[in-house]
């Protein structure tokens, strides 16, 4: 069974922040979520790479790829 649990880390470690009764030894996956401030920078650029790339003028050189 998967379960997740919210975490912070502390001086190195990492601290539960609900009460979970985890049997020594067991093995977890860590997932590192970005901070608000990268997220949002994250998506802003999004947005540039996405006009850049997904653009009419460009496909004349997917038809030309093509031929």
């Amino acid at each position: 069974m998967l379960k997740t649990l919210w975490a912070t880390v502390r001086q190195g470690k990492i601290e539960l922040l609900e009460l979970s009764e985890l049997p020594e030894g067991a093995k977890v996956l860590v997932t590192v979520l970005p901070d608000e401030e990268a997220e949002f920078w994250l998506q802003a650029s999004q947005t540039s790479l996405d006009t850049v790339w997904d653009n009419t003028e460009d496909d004349v050189y997917a038809q030309l790829l093509l031929k």
